[in-house]
């Protein structure tokens, strides 16, 4: 730490030491369980009734199974101690993962999407009663999964993809029995390709939403909320501080956001109160208007920029 330099840290736990969905690893657990059941119970449902719906229905499952895992694998590794390579341990694997998540739900999108498709070029005979009893068993066990996740889903976009995942097949259930209701009632086998079709187009949207946010943290976008124009103007306001560069402000995983700036401060300032005060009263400053919880501040005597830039020269 050179002269006129000082660094002020406000910590967020430390790598390892538990991310967001860390406290959702048991949820996440039952809500695989449920997903794998309903999963093999949908596939078998599908083939006695030969219904499309349950089947879509089914592979959703399988990949949600898969995501879940992921989910749950990634908590592990995001949860790993950090070393001396990686500073910020694993945490970053939960994004990752949700990213995962993201490629595979569009995926099963676009699989569904085209199976329905087929099944209007080549209508089947679906049996409805059959349906409606394992879209019911499907519903539930969906429903059971997302009270579990409800509250981790705000604040873990790990555990959101896994909730989305779960939500979308709650609505493919949904449209499973009310497909299978109308064929009951009206002989209409096409409701069967139309709600495969509902199914598919409800997982799209939603992943791409999900696909959004993670890319902006891979690409280290400001953390949602943080309006960094804001962040400059309350620096600015301290009494003494002349200007802020290197402003920088991303989120290493889910509930972890980072910040860094060098704050230039007249001499006369920092002479009068200290350097620690004024890290004080910048990390108060932060503290009481944004949700960051790691800020690292580089404070430095007026002129010292120019001083910086001419070395680099």
């Amino acid at each position: 730490m050179g002269a006129g330099h000082d660094h002020g840290h406000t910590h967020a736990p430390p790598a390892g030491s538990g991310t967001a969905a860390a406290a959702y690893r048991g949820r996440l657990r039952i809500a695989l369980s449920i997903t794998l059941t309903v999963m093999v119970v949908e596939i078998v449902g599908g083939v006695l009734a030969d219904s499309l719906a349950l089947i879509a229905d089914s592979a959703h499952m399988a990949t949600d199974a898969l995501g879940l895992g992921m989910a749950l694998l990634a908590i592990h590794f995001a949860n790993l101690p950090a070393s001396g390579n990686r500073t910020f341990g694993y945490a970053r694997a939960e994004i990752l993962a949700a990213l995962a998540n993201c490629l595979l739900l569009l995926g099963v999108g676009g699989y569904v999407l085209y199976e329905a498709i087929q099944r209007f070029i080549t209508p089947a005979d679906t049996e409805g009663g059959l349906t409606v009893v394992f879209g019911l068993i499907g519903l539930v066990a969906n429903m059971i999964s997302l009270t579990l996740l409800m509250r981790g889903q705000k604040e873990s976009l790990n555990v959101r993809g896994a909730f989305l995942e779960v939500a979308a097949d709650a609505l493919g259930s949904l449209a499973v029995i009310v497909s299978a209701v109308l064929i009951l009632t009206t002989g209409w086998q096409a409701a069967d390709p139309v709600a495969s079709l509902v199914i598919g187009l409800m997982i799209v949207p939603r992943t791409v939403k999900l696909l959004r946010e993670t890319l902006d943290v891979l690409l280290e976008a400001a953390p949602k909320g943080v309006d960094m124009t804001e962040v400059r103007s309350h620096i600015l306001a301290l009494d003494g501080v002349e200007d802020v560069h290197d402003l920088h402000a991303w989120t290493i995983t889910s509930g972890m956001p980072v910040l860094s700036v060098h704050v230039v401060v007249r001499t006369d300032v920092l002479n009068a109160i200290g350097h620690e005060k004024m890290l004080h009263e910048l990390q108060g400053c932060l503290g009481d208007h944004f949700d960051v919880e790691h800020c690292t501040f580089q404070l430095e005597p007026g002129g010292h920029a120019e001083h910086e830039a001419r070395l680099c020269h």
